[in-house]
């Protein structure tokens, strides 16, 4: 799902710093254009962080999904306000590029889920509850 984002994304940060450039200049269309590049390594990070908690267990996706979101909102905020002491950064362009930005990528996955993609996922047993089923269905025969 992250390759298939990356297309998409690489247009909409043209886009978000010609925006820029045509309406504040060049320090608007840098911020603008970090902006959605910020989203797409979010969103490139909560890829990988759950595929690599899959491998794990449910409750570590679960935990990787929750304190995940936490973790990368904090690291936007941290950079918003590092940027922040930049001469040429804008927030105003940079949050302006992010809040539509991330809307445009949730309404992408949508599209995506709606379509089929995670169909055939697999959650793979607990191998307590797997070895508890052996163990009763040994009993039944």
């Amino acid at each position: 799902m992250i390759r298939r984002a990356l297309m998409p994304g690489a247009v909409a940060l043209v886009a978000a710093f010609a925006l820029g450039w045509l309406i504040a200049g060049a320090g608007a269309a840098a911020s603008a254009a970090l902006g959605i590049a910020v989203v797409l390594a979010n969103f490139a990070a909560n890829g990988w962080s759950l595929a690599w908690a899959s491998r794990i267990s449910i409750p570590m996706v679960q935990a990787v999904a929750l304190g995940g979101f936490v973790v990368r909102m904090g690291v936007i905020l941290g950079l918003l306000f590092a940027l922040d002491r930049v001469a040429w950064f804008s927030p105003l362009s940079f949050g302006l590029a992010v809040v539509p930005g991330t809307v445009a990528l949730l309404v992408f996955e949508t599209r995506l889920m709606l379509r089929g993609m995670g169909v055939g996922l697999e959650i793979p047993a607990d191998p307590a509850a797997a070895q508890a089923a052996e163990a009763l269905a040994s009993r039944e025969v």
